[in-house]
């Protein structure tokens, strides 16, 4: 029996597993099957029947997408090792090339699984009134329609292109989607092969007319095949097929840029041009015309995959429909913090009475641009300081930043050009940061800044106050309404040297030394997890409880992955709440029988990353050491990039992230799946009509703690909420 319950439930036996080398790299677990265990769990909640229709499709194209992106980046990593001919294994012993084909095997099952998801919600969109059409299945009235669409917003951007020796194979960029056509001249019946790229520009899905209430669309594809005529005048079509093909996009830059932003902006254009890393097309392509564009992009017949549906499924994102609000979530507004509506919208007021922790988005983001916003046009503040990682296209933070700067205040913007698909916004943003008179720092070339740190310098008095926040998640607005995240404000004179310190590494390479609450990596994080973990070991030889508990989006560090091990082994009760790859096998006799793993997956993506300690108390408890944090526990977070472990010592602040949202968390019992020994996920069943609590659902009814105007750390809410199984 699975028990997603962790906060009630005691840990299950556990398995003896012969067939594995605990001592051996059997006992880790496979990162990149891991991740893809992750995408299953998505693609899961494509057919929960507890979610609504609209948002069952949106998990769908996020799996697609999210697939997509793994082997634009993972795969095309370990295709170019195989091919160099490393054999170098993983933590888990497989070569690069032996992961390749258990990647390939579980991801073709994968994407068959995608359309089978997709058939399924097809048919309960018809019943609801959204219809995808075929060509064969339009009235006259659609086809007189479709012509002016046609015209009017599909053609100007087309280029048709003749495959032959007179014209060289278009290049067709990364997620490049076309089709291809053997066409047959009426007059001769000589025989034309062409391609089709189709633009981005334009939406994949043509609304048709329709019945009020009721929604049709034509795939963009067959619109283009009603319209051959128009586009090859004097042929018929004989075959086609659709294809896309994904490219590798990890970026190489030289390690000594004189230009940092300069190289980024070429190498940008390199990652448009990668090589072709899969190449997906519909079934019934003939032989001739597949070989020969096998053959143009250079690929291979194990990176090609047949589908029997749709090609591009991230693309069903369009078809979920804002003008169907029954077929969503219920609408959720997050909460403005009782305390700063006390101080009339006065950020400095509310974190001078006492430090505040929101946990987004069921707090609204808006309290981040506020702060800055506010220091922005405050007279008595004198400088900002700003980490930005990722940012959205018209960010309000830059916003705020740029008002400041042009104000006079000293503004000093530490942005990461190397923030993986964002290098491009973030390259506009750092030019525009220039112009209005910030101080632009690039971090380092061989460190990535992932730190989500910012402070304030207020004259208050005789004196500069330091105000602060460090946050889990990035200075995005739009991410910040679905991905859960916590930002802490403190006016702590301690976390506020930190803090100073921590800029003054990034934009001097001073490396600071006398941190008080912070540990930042890749100096000190990683050490001061695994004292941490080894005081945990300490409490339970003398008796007292030792217990950890943690949450973050991924555990992979091959190190700390064996300090839990050891913890385990010496009695330490581990419960983990890991959303995405975990490399730890739970639950072995002799290995990790104190340790079980829980994923959860829900309407909000899990990001925050918090760690608990028991310090001989056990937990929960007042004495705990808690503290939130930027890094997961994988190598390129705590070795590679600058990241930050905030201590928590206020004890408000402290009683909310273990006995609100720690707690919520371990007691979810509707979005969690359980890890197995042998690193697979399961979804303990939920008996129909029965009462399953739900962290999210929690979070949105119940305030946090530290929010509300005169809460202690006496006022945990009890975790519960309201039972409504239709809205999850």
């Amino acid at each position: 029996m699975t028990h997603a319950d962790f906060l009630a439930s005691p840990f299950a036996a556990p398995v003896d597993m012969p067939e594995l080398d605990i001592t051996g790299p059997g006992r880790f677990y496979n990162r990149e099957l891991s991740w893809l265990g992750f995408n299953w769990r998505v693609l899961e909640e494509a057919e929960n029947p507890r979610v609504p229709l609209l948002e069952r499709l949106r998990f769908l194209s996020i799996s697609a997408a999210n697939l997509d992106e793994f082997y634009t980046v993972r795969v095309a990593g370990l295709r170019e090792l195989a091919h160099a001919g490393n054999v170098t294994p993983a933590d888990d012993g497989l070569t690069p090339a032996e992961q390749l084909v258990l990647i390939n095997e579980n991801a073709r099952r994968l994407m068959q699984s995608q359309q089978e998801v997709l058939t399924s919600l097809q048919d309960e969109m018809e019943e609801a009134g959204i219809s995808v059409l075929t060509r064969d299945e339009l009235t006259a009235d659609d086809k007189k329609h479709l012509d002016d669409v046609f015209l009017n917003k599909v053609f100007p951007v087309l280029s048709p292109l003749a495959i032959d020796p007179a014209h060289p194979f278009p290049f067709i960029p990364n997620t490049g989607f076309s089709l291809a056509l053997q066409l047959e001249r009426s007059r001769d019946k000589s025989t034309l092969q062409a391609l089709l790229p189709i633009p981005h520009q334009i939406d994949r899905f043509a609304a048709l007319p329709s019945e009020p209430g009721t929604h049709r669309f034509l795939p963009l594809e067959e619109l283009l095949l009603e319209q051959i005529g128009s586009l090859f005048p004097g042929y018929k079509l004989k075959a086609h097929f659709e294809f896309r093909v994904l490219r590798d996009s990890d970026l190489e830059v030289e390690e000594e840029a004189e230009d940092l932003v300069r190289e980024f902006e070429v190498a940008l254009k390199r990652r448009r041009r990668g090589e072709v890393v899969r190449l997906t097309h519909s079934a019934g392509a003939p032989a001739k015309l597949m070989a020969t564009i096998m053959q143009e992009l250079n690929v291979e017949t194990a990176e090609v995959v047949e589908i029997d549906g749709m090609i591009g499924v991230a693309d069903v994102s369009e078809l979920v429909l804002d003008t169907r609000p029954d077929l969503l979530w219920p609408s959720f507004t997050p909460r403005i913090p009782e305390r700063v509506t006390d101080h009339e919208g006065d950020m400095f007021a509310a974190i001078r009475q006492k430090d505040m922790l929101l946990h987004h988005p069921y707090e609204t983001f808006d309290m981040v641009v506020r702060f800055l916003t506010q220091a922005a046009r405050d007279p008595d503040v004198v400088a900002i300081k700003q980490t930005l990682y990722r940012t959205s296209k018209n960010s309000p933070i830059v916003e705020a930043l740029c008002e400041a700067a042009e104000d006079g205040k000293s503004v000093t913007a530490l942005v990461e050009l190397k923030a993986r698909f964002d290098e491009a916004a973030n390259i506009r943003q750092s030019r525009r940061l220039e112009r209005a008179g910030a101080h632009v720092v690039y971090g380092f070339l061989d460190l990535k800044t992932h730190a989500k740190i910012s402070t304030v310098v207020r004259r208050e008095g005789d004196n500069l106050v330091t105000y602060t926040h460090y946050g889990t998640g990035n200075y995005h607005p739009i991410t910040a309404r679905i991905y859960t995240d916590l930002s802490l404000f403190t006016c702590d004179t301690a976390l506020g040297r930190d803090a100073t310190k921590v800029f003054n590494f990034l934009s001097g390479y001073a490396q600071p030394d006398a941190l008080e609450n912070l540990a930042i990596s890749p100096i000190s994080l990683k050490q001061r997890l695994l004292e941490m973990i080894e005081a945990e070991i300490d409490h339970a030889k003398a008796g007292r409880p030792a217990e950890i508990w943690a949450k973050m989006n991924s555990l992979i560090d091959s190190e700390v992955i064996d300090a839990l091990y050891a913890a385990s082994q010496g009695g330490v009760k581990i419960s983990l709440v890991i959303r995405g790859i975990c490399g730890l096998r739970p639950g072995i006799k002799g290995l990790s029988e104190n340790i079980r793993v829980k994923s959860i997956v829900g309407r909000f993506l899990e990001h925050s990353r918090i760690v608990c300690f028991g310090n001989g108390v056990g937990l929960p408890g007042k004495k705990a050491r808690v503290f939130i944090s930027s890094a997961d526990w994988m190598g390129r977070n705590l070795n590679r990039r600058v990241e930050t472990l905030v201590e928590i010592n206020n004890a408000t602040v402290k009683a909310q992230i273990v006995s609100q949202v720690m707690a919520a968390n371990l007691a979810d019992v509707a979005q969690s799946w359980v890890m197995g020994p042998d690193g697979a996920f399961i979804r303990a069943p939920l008996p129909e009509g029965e009462f399953a609590f739900n962290c999210h659902r929690f979070f949105m009814e119940n305030p946090s703690l530290s929010g509300r105007g005169s809460a202690g750390a006496s006022d945990v809410p009890k975790l519960t909420h309201t039972d409504d199984l239709g809205s999850n």
